[in-house]
């Protein structure tokens, strides 16, 4: 019996881990992941009609970063439902082989996309405007990046930033997203940290 309650034990404990959605290519997904052409110009134009940002998701297999993100911070409703109300979300392999198409119009694989982005770690997110400057890149055209992982606020915080455009106001209010993200910060729990 005590063995029983035991191996009963340790499968509810390992759930959490079973219930992440892996897909083939070993990479975390999300409901709010969009299997696209990864087209970016295309992406792009169907964010805009949706009323959302486009962002790139760059994870990899293995990635211990990228399982925290998406068991500690993607999984919480509050960023989740922030993400897939305000985002249309492409996600790419570090190393991938799948083609991408750049803004500028330039085919690549994924790894060499990610390259030519100078993306050199996972997790990666490359928030895009809304309107793209002809001929540039993905990376040149990026309004914000947030290389790493990083808890529940700050994430929180930078997709808010970046929603709200505050990117677009920071030489009028000189709130940076770090001073954003303090103040922020002091709002949800008078000083203490994330």
């Amino acid at each position: 019996m005590k063995a029983w309650i035991g191996t009963a034990a340790a499968i509810l404990m390992a759930l959490p881990v079973w219930a992440q959605d892996i897909g083939d290519d070993g990479l975390h997904k999300t409901p709010w992941m969009r299997d696209t052409f990864k087209d970016l110009s295309e992406d792009l134009e169907e964010a805009n009609a949706e009323g959302k940002r486009l962002v790139i998701f760059f994870e990899q297999r293995g990635c211990i970063y990228c399982t925290q993100m998406h068991e500690e911070v993607f999984s919480d409703p509050e960023v989740s439902d922030y993400i897939a109300d305000n985002y249309f979300v492409v996600q790419m392999n570090l190393h991938g082989s799948t083609e991408v198409t750049d803004l500028d119009g330039e085919a690549l694989t994924e790894k060499q996309a990610a390259r030519k982005w100078r993306v050199l770690f996972t997790p990666s997110i490359i928030f895009l405007p809304e309107e793209a400057p002809e001929n540039t890149s993905a990376a040149e055209a990026a309004v914000a990046v947030m290389p790493g992982a990083f808890g529940k606020g700050t994430t929180l915080d930078m997709f808010t930033w970046v929603a709200e455009k505050r990117y677009d106001t920071v030489d009028e209010t000189g709130e940076d997203f770090q001073r954003y993200h303090a103040r922020r910060i002091q709002e949800r729990s008078d000083g203490a940290t994330d």
